[in-house]
């Protein structure tokens, strides 16, 4: 997630300078024709009230395009919000409920039982970070240039980043599933089910913290819901297909429209359409950015972040004092 108040025209540029060489090649070319062809008394311009109302048809439906990208993202970090919030529910809820009120323990074993659930749980949220950015066949391909800025998430970190929050033996029995995220909670059920035989907690807090559980898996659905259901092809092809005729036909409308201005003022045409064609195709790829939320792209839900803080939250929570650093933006943009 892009974290500055205003974006560097170093950014700006990275995504523009192609797109801005050929806008000005076809342009200058355009401009060319018309030039050379205006000694015979041919006229290549087209007149211009038909193509300012395709400018129009063409803006409204990439708005419509945007607004729809945006929801998904809007989404995604809402539901990530969600599992913020639960997380910090469960935490409170293993030390809260898991005492020594029904059993005979020590609290030496009650502090292993609170670290076992909840490094778990922080084992499942990086799990699920990880799962989500797995690449899928509609995503986005992501240029060399954002690369750079970018960097990538390295997704072999599973031993660094879930492996050391679990049992090596468990560790190796999840790694192997096909949904590790799944499994995890599905674990952490099992050993609510352990602790309510032993006497740790009774029927009330076993279904509560089964509740917490529950909406785990609804919120993880949710993520997988909008990964795994690509933007409405038609709405982002016919988007692209539709600038682009837009952008190859304005400048024989530009050209007519400077001439009758005189001679002179022909060849204002060329920045003209640079610009307007930069605005337009700018649209359209802030929309086709905003379709994949969870895809490390510059504008993406900050799931790093995100589970970080929830780590940093939970492990202050069992009384820890060396804590892991929040994660901070790296080029302006917090992952």
């Amino acid at each position: 997630m892009y974290v500055r108040r205003n974006v560097k025209w170093s950014i700006v540029l990275r995504f523009a300078w192609l797109n801005l060489i050929k806008f000005t090649l076809w342009s200058a070319f355009v401009t060319w024709l018309y030039h050379f062809y205006e000694h015979s008394g041919t006229s290549i311009a087209i007149p211009f009230q038909p193509l300012s109302v395709m400018g129009i048809a063409v803006a409204f439906y990439i708005g419509f395009k945007n607004n729809s990208s945006y929801d998904r993202f809007w989404e995604g970090r809402k539901i990530w919000g969600g599992i913020v919030n639960y997380s910090r529910t469960w935490g409170n809820l293993v030390l809260s409920f898991i005492t020594d009120q029904f059993v005979d323990t020590d609290e030496e074993n009650l502090k292993a039982i609170h670290k076992k659930l909840i490094y778990r749980h922080i084992a499942w949220l990086n799990a699920l970070r990880f799962q989500l950015r797995q690449p899928s066949s509609f995503s986005l391909k992501h240029p060399k240039t954002v690369r750079s800025i970018l960097g990538n998430e390295d997704q072999n970190k599973w031993d660094n980043e879930v492996g050391v929050f679990l049992d090596s033996e468990e560790y190796q029995y999840l790694i192997d599933r096909r949904n590790t995220a799944t499994h995890i909670i599905r674990t952490q059920g099992e050993s609510l089910k352990e602790l309510m035989a032993e006497g740790y907690i009774e029927d009330f807090r076993h279904m509560k913290m089964m509740s917490c559980l529950e909406e785990f898996y609804n919120l993880q659905g949710k993520c997988e819901r909008i990964k795994n259901t690509p933007f409405p092809r038609q709405y982002a092809f016919f988007s692209k297909v539709f600038t682009w005729l837009f952008i190859l036909l304005l400048p024989f409308g530009m050209v007519g429209e400077f001439a009758k201005m005189g001679h002179d003022f022909l060849w204002l045409t060329i920045p003209f359409c640079v610009l307007i064609s930069w605005m337009f195709i700018t649209m359209e790829i802030v929309g086709d950015n905003s379709e994949d939320p969870f895809e490390s792209f510059i504008n993406d839900v900050p799931m790093t972040a995100l589970c970080r803080v929830i780590e940093i939250d939970l492990r202050e929570m069992l009384g820890e004092t060396e804590l892991p650093e929040k994660i901070k933006p790296l080029n302006d943009i917090l992952f």
